[in-house]
């Protein structure tokens, strides 16, 4: 696999694939790659050509410089693991390459980004992901980008930007990987204690519940996320958020069934910072009637 880390290389490789008539996927990613990532790589290697996969923690979408100082890096882990996954390129920039000194440009994403995540970790947050994906497309203009749905609002965001702006890129949420037991695969798992995980499967253990729950008939999205919360506080979950919305605009519905709507949930475990989400059918889809 080809590691290029600047700027105009990656556009040179963009431009050769193209010239050949080869499809281009591409795979952004802040490293720290799990098994989410690589199936992520994997999807994109079977329908594409040529995939590129980018590793780069984009500062601006931290607003706690204590999480961005503790998310783990492993360039070389990253690189072999991406390889393996079936990946062409890693794309590896540092700071200086994807802000060089003067950079003055933000993009906000207005509607979708201003709650949730919006607002339990600032404006900047969903800003920040805007500037970056904007300049990733931009660089790759890749035929298929392929994001994780454990981000669910990230997703939205950046389908909301794709389409606002006319990016030619389709854009696929590859689904939630799950550990056996059922917690979400997240770079800041490897954050937490033996007993902070068994506390952490809460956040899971809640979702399966509601989804259970609207399953049996409740269609009320108030009392299934009262519902949801209290099992994930019960667990000693700290939860910032447990609402369902609308997958596309993360607006909150009043019911679930009529059609597919979202639990989404946040939370701590101690020091780390966890979210999650699970999809509520609509009546008469498979599995409900």
């Amino acid at each position: 696999m080809k590691v290029i880390r600047t700027i105009p290389e990656l556009r040179a490789f963009v431009a050769d694939s193209r010239a050949r008539s080869r499809r281009v996927g591409f795979v952004p990613t802040m490293g720290a790659l799990h098994e989410g990532h690589l199936s992520l790589i994997r999807s994109a290697s079977g329908a594409c050509d040529d995939v590129i996969v980018s590793v780069f923690v984009n500062p601006t979408q931290f607003n706690d410089a204590g999480d961005l100082q503790a998310y783990p890096r492993d360039e070389e882990h990253d690189i072999r693991l991406a390889s393996d996954a079936g990946a062409d390129v890693a794309f590896v920039p540092d700071r200086a390459e994807m802000y060089p000194p003067g950079f003055a440009t933000s993009i906000h994403v207005g509607g979708v980004s201003e709650r949730w995540e919006g607002e339990s970790r600032g404006a900047s947050h969903f800003d920040g992901v805007a500037v970056v994906v904007s300049k990733l497309l931009l660089m790759v203009m890749p035929d298929a980008a392929w994001f994780g749905q454990k981000d669910a609002q990230q997703v939205a965001v950046v389908r909301r930007l794709v389409s606002d702006l006319n990016v030619d890129s389709e854009i696929f949420a590859g689904p939630t990987v799950r550990d056996s037991d059922g917690l979400a695969l997240s770079s800041r798992n490897t954050r937490l204690s033996a007993e902070e995980r068994v506390t952490a499967l809460g956040i899971s253990r809640s979702l399966r519940s509601v989804v259970a729950r609207a399953d049996d008939g409740e269609v009320d999205a108030g009392v299934l996320a009262d519902h949801g919360r209290a099992i994930a506080q019960d667990a000693g979950v700290d939860v910032e958020y447990w609402a369902i919305v609308d997958p596309a605009t993360f607006e909150p519905v009043e019911r679930v069934g009529e059609k597919v709507a979202l639990a989404i949930v946040a939370g701590r475990v101690g020091s780390v910072r966890l979210i999650d989400n699970m999809t509520i059918p609509a009546v008469g889809a498979a599995g409900r009637e």
